[in-house]
């Protein structure tokens, strides 16, 4: 569970949330049902907020749930959300689901992810992509990010790396200006740090491909991941899931990521692989 130094007070973190949002206290006191005096001696310290207000302005500011407790915290009261570890029986009825979407997926591949991208579940079209990958990136605990981008893993085979990873690096740095996460903080350090490819990005492979007589390239509708298996290019577009409205730490920071066939020979190869 995230703490905070008693010295720190509510009233300065709330100040930080509100700057974050580039919100002004007029601005966040007419959303949240409250004056923009009132707003000002919370965030000054002249006013303690009462566990509804912390709430109530941590929702209209779209404070993670990890860092509402925070919040709660500093002013004084209990932590309102539960962070139930995934293995926990009360979290069957949620694994069994993502169980079955995943499954469902198949033969695309699909994975569970949580605040730090460490791999908390994934289907058979993601072990496809991983296979061949050598065991030290493969022991637990798996991380997504460093399985794709490091040297050893995924990297050199993903034909548009450097966009790619421009793509994953802007995504973790969103992330960090949306909530402090010193865990996140270190697998991005980690994963930026990683070597770049001495060649560039293969822009022109799609028209060496159909010099080659292979197909013509097709027009991509969102950035694709394009990567090699096993001789052929899969080219592949990210969707990311959420939960609304959660409750608990550890559903808040779940995320689902499925990787959607771009071309259609993606999905004719794949579709082959089903038995």
């Amino acid at each position: 569970m995230t703490t905070v130094a008693s010295g720190t007070g509510v009233g300065p973190l709330l100040r930080g949330w509100r700057e974050r949002r580039r919100l002004s206290q007029l601005e966040l006191a007419l959303r949240a049902g409250s004056s923009a005096r009132h707003i000002s001696f919370v965030e000054t310290g002249r006013s303690r907020p009462s566990e509804d207000m912390v709430l109530r302005l941590a929702e209209h500011l779209d404070v993670p749930v990890r860092e509402r407790n925070s919040l709660l915290l500093a002013a004084g009261y209990a932590p309102r959300y539960a962070e139930t570890p995934l293995g926990d029986p009360a979290m069957e009825a949620l694994r069994q689901g993502m169980e079955q979407l995943l499954n469902g997926y198949e033969p695309y591949p699909a994975l569970v992810v949580d605040g730090t991208y460490a791999v908390l579940a994934a289907n058979r079209g993601i072990a496809m992509l991983l296979d061949g990958l050598p065991e030290h990136l493969l022991a637990p605990p798996l991380n997504a990010m460093r399985i794709t981008l490091h040297p050893e893993g995924l990297a050199p085979r993903i034909r548009n790396l450097r966009q790619w990873r421009a793509h994953l690096l802007a995504q973790m740095e969103r992330q960090l200006a949306l909530a402090r996460s010193d865990a996140l903080r270190a697998v991005y350090d980690e994963v930026a740090a990683y070597p770049l490819p001495e060649t560039g990005d293969d822009t022109h492979a799609d028209t060496e491909d159909e010099e080659a007589g292979q197909e013509a390239p097709f027009p991509y509708f969102a950035l694709p991941l394009r990567i090699e298996h096993e001789g052929r290019v899969l080219s592949f577009v990210s969707s990311i899931s959420t939960f609304n409205t959660p409750m608990d730490v550890t559903v808040a920071e779940l995320a689902i990521e499925t990787l959607l066939p771009a071309d259609p020979a993606t999905v004719k190869y794949l579709q082959s692989l089903t038995p």
